[in-house]
């Protein structure tokens, strides 16, 4: 694993590179930055290389400009792509990290040769859970091991995860995302609307849900494979809106598949 910073159109990003193989881009999602994903990160790695590219504001030495949208995080990742190297990646996006590739894939359609996103739709909205959480967070500062607030977590397991390492691992690294970091981000995601440019998306995409999770449902995520014309829906039963964690083993798999099956057909 090896691990460094590269400059994108919007500021610095981290850059974590693991494993050998065709390239895969992994983008994370609202909080937790990279290291939330490096559990399936490594999965992929047994047969791909890796990299996992930091948002702006994770783990940054100057804090994030407000009001960052997808859009900008999307051209600031594009350049960092660039600077890698990389020619037509495979592309994997998860919530927040979802938006973000979408919107990656369908400015940028030639840039990629298969994309997977998961906990994520072209338009996200105003819902309730996004809305209660962002006032939460805007308007009181928060104590990282506050046990009322973490009862929140419990949304993202699909209900209340058993105790161990999981459970602890989420909430330990997403408490190292900044407050006014999730806010920024859960404002950008309410302004998020990719649903007149999905006829862009040209690489093979593959929308994966979790059966429980109740942040983005199922039918909202099948809805936007539908709307994909290469793209199709699969739903990773019992695993809610962490599924690339909780399932992490199934998830990789399902997308190595995707990946080679894609490969195979376009040669």
């Amino acid at each position: 694993m090896t691990r460094w910073r590269v400059e994108g159109s919007g500021g610095s990003h981290e850059v974590v590179r693991l494993g050998r193989g065709e390239p895969i881009v992994l983008v994370p999602g609202l909080a937790g930055g990279w290291k939330l994903l490096v559990p399936l990160a490594r999965r992929l790695a047994n047969r791909h290389e890796v990299h996992l590219i930091g948002l702006s504001g994770d783990g940054a030495l100057l804090p994030r400009c407000a009001g960052v949208g997808v859009a900008d995080e999307a051209n600031s990742l594009l350049a960092v792509i660039d600077r890698l190297g990389l020619e037509r990646p495979g592309l994997v996006g998860v919530s927040f990290g979802g938006a973000v590739a979408l919107e990656m894939a369908v400015e940028a359609p030639a840039r990629f040769a298969r994309l997977v996103l998961s906990g994520a739709e072209a338009q996200f909205g105003r819902r309730w859970a996004a809305t209660l959480a962002r006032r939460v967070l805007e308007r009181f500062p928060i104590p990282g091991d506050s046990p009322f607030i973490n009862q929140f977590f419990n949304v993202l397991h699909g209900g209340r995860p058993e105790p161990g390492p999981l459970p602890d691992f989420v909430v330990r690294r997403c408490w190292e995302t900044d407050q006014g970091v999730m806010v920024d981000r859960l404002r950008a995601l309410e302004a998020f609307d990719a649903t007149d440019r999905l006829w862009r998306v040209d690489a093979p995409t593959l929308v994966l849900a979790g059966s429980k999770d109740v942040v983005v449902p199922p039918d909202r995520q099948e809805a936007l494979a539908r709307a994909i014309a290469p793209g199709r829906f699969a739903q990773i039963e019992g695993a809610g809106h962490l599924a690339f964690l909780s399932h992490r083993a199934e998830v990789a798999r399902r997308i190595a598949r995707h990946l080679d099956v894609s490969r195979r057909a376009v040669s």
